[in-house]
Formats: C-alpha cells, sequence, structure tokens
C-alpha cells in the first residue's frame, strides 16, 4: 500500500507515539507485508526468529518490539506491539468507508458493462469495459475489474484476509487495506470468493477461468490462462504461474509457488513449490507417474498380507 504523499519518519512515530531511530525527516512512502516490500514502506516485525529477514528485506522502516541496530539506510520504528501498530497504520491510511449506496457513487463502470439485480459495488471500484456482473455479487470497495470480464451470481470479491495473532485473551485480526485486483477477459464462477491482500493485491491475470466455489486467499497472484476447477482452495500469498490447470478440490497451501504449465489432479494437496511443465497428484502432490506407481505398490504390499494370513 503506497500512501497518497509522502510523510516523515517523525510523522509516522507521532502518529503511532512509538521512538524511533534515524532522520525525523527519513521519507515514508507507503507499508507492506514483507513478501512484497520495496524501498520506502514500512514493514513489520514482531518475533526475534524473523528480525534478520525484516532488516534486511527492501523495506526501508522497519517497525520493531526491540531496539536493535539499524542497517544503513533505514530507519526504526520501535514499539512494544508491531501487530497493534501496523494496524493502527492501516485504520489511518485505509479507514473503512459504510456504503450508501448498492452501487456507490465513486464507483467507475465502463461502456457496454451490465449489471445484474442486487449487485454491490463498493467505493472506488473500478469495472472495465463489455463486463457481465451477475445477481449478488459483491464487489469490495477498491476492487479493480478489468475489460471483458464475466462474474457470476453470489461471488464476493475483496473480502478480508484470514491473518490473526493468538493472543492469551483470543485472536487478534490483522485488517486488511489491500485490494482484488482482476485483469480482462477472466471468467469467474458462481460462489467464488477472493480475499484482498493485507497491504497489496491480490491478483487474477489476463485470460484466467475459475469455475464455480472457489476461494483464494489474500495476496495470492494468479497468472495468465489459468485453469482452476470447482472447490479448489487457494490459501494466501501463493504464486501461480501461467497456463496451470488446478482440477477440482484441490487444496493448496500459503506462501508456495506452482511453475508454469504444470498440472495438478483433482483432490491434490500442495504443501510444498512445485516445478513447471510437469503433472502432479496425491497429498503431498507429488509426481504423476510416481505416485501412481506408489499406489500399486501399496496394493501389492496389500495382496502380500492377505496371502501370508491365509498360510
Amino acid at each position: 500500500m503506497k500512501f497518497k504523499k509522502q510523510h516523515t519518519l517523525q510523522e509516522i512515530a507521532n502518529l503511532l507515539n512509538v521512538t524511533f531511530v534515524g532522520d525525523p525527516l527519513f521519507p515514508v512512502l507507503g507499508m507492506n507485508e514483507i513478501h512484497v516490500v520495496t524501498p520506502g514502506d514500512i514493514v513489520f516485525v514482531d518475533h526475534p526468529k524473523y528480525y534478520d529477514k525484516a532488516l534486511q528485506s527492501a523495506a526501508t522502516i522497519v517497525l520493531i518490539n526491540k531496539e536493535v541496530a539499524c542497517p544503513e539506510g533505514k530507519a526504526l520504528l520501535i514499539s512494544d506491539d508491531p501487530f497493534r501498530d501496523f494496524n493502527k497504520l492501516t485504520d489511518h491510511f485505509k479507514p473503512f468507508k459504510t456504503a450508501a449506496a448498492a452501487i456507490a457513487d465513486t464507483a467507475t463502470i465502463g461502456e457496454g458493462t451490465v449489471i445484474q439485480p442486487n449487485v454491490f459495488v463498493g467505493n472506488h471500484v473500478v469495472i472495465g469495459d463489455n463486463c457481465t456482473i451477475h445477481p449478488n455479487v459483491c464487489l469490495y470497495d477498491n476492487t479493480i475489474i478489468g475489460d471483458n470480464v464475466t462474474i457470476h451470481a453470489g461471488s464476493i470479491l475483496g473480502a478480508d484476509a484470514f491473518y490473526y495473532k493468538k493472543r492469551p485473551e483470543g485472536f487478534d485480526k490483522l485488517k486488511s487495506g489491500g485490494r482484488v485486483v482482476i485483469e480482462d477477459h477472466v471468467d469467474i464462477g458462481a460462489g467464488t470468493t477472493i480475499d484482498k491482500g493485507v497491504t497489496g493485491d491480490t491478483t487474477v491475470k489476463k485470460g484466467t477461468k475459475i469455475d464455480n466455489q472457489v476461494h483464494v486467499g489474500h495476496d495470492t497472484v494468479i497468472g495468465e490462462r489459468v485453469l482452476i476447477a470447482a472447490q479448489t482452495t487457494i490459501a494466501g500469498c501463493v504464486v501461480i504461474e501461467d497456463e496451470v490447470t488446478l482440477w477440482g478440490q484441490v487444496g493448496v497451501t500459503s506462501g508456495i509457488s506452482i511453475g508454469k504449465k504444470a498440472i495438478i489432479s483433482a483432490q491434490s494437496g500442495v504443501s510444498k513449490s512445485l516445478e513447471g511443465e510437469k503433472s502432479y497428484f496425491g497429498s503431498p502432490a507429488g509426481d504423476f507417474r510416481t505416485k501412481y506407481k506408489e499406489l500399486a505398490a501399496l496394493r501389492q504390499v496389500q495382496e502380500l498380507l492377505e496371502k501370508l494370513k491365509q498360510q
């Protein structure tokens, strides 16, 4: 998430009521999660295990819960609770706005686009030309839809990320200030849900086709001309490269990548990154041929056990 204007380190520290290390005039341009940070961004870290990763990331401002040596060319914001203060920043720079109408006055809808009854279009949504948005679709604030997109009934784009911190009193939610971005010529089936990014974008690229009842988690990037069949669930921060096929009821864990033109068979569970140009099956998903050989071997073992019982 980039801010509308540049701020200083001093201004951000005053907003959060925290101390800082660095030049008071150090420029702050935005805030992001660690996998999408760029220079000028704030990143937060609240566990020693991830201190080095945050301090060595592309982010130039680190919101951290311990005063440590500040890397050259960077600045620190010292907080007793970085998770809480990251939420404060989201509330300040991307506050929730109530809806005043089913289709917001600030929404932009292109030529030739059809909006069916009972569609909700939130604040600052942009819909391109020649789209069809079927009944009971919900487009949360700041969602971006390209040209020639079809979204079938009951789909929801832009719900919050499923991202929580466990505390003694319960779960604390990391607030979402990102967007959903759908590029041109994408089809989205009925009852599909695509969550917004925490600070960045959840993106579906050109020509991708998504079946009914698919879930896409926050900050995931789905490439061009990808096919995703019904009841597939993709967790957050996944990268799916171009021309991948995910058949029905595939489950994909968070933070991994699937290479270009990979094919994942139905009911497979993807627990680690997979190379492109290969077919996969099973849970955990593995090479298609290898998995079927394993199944054949298990059948042979069972047959052998039955023979031994008969002796």
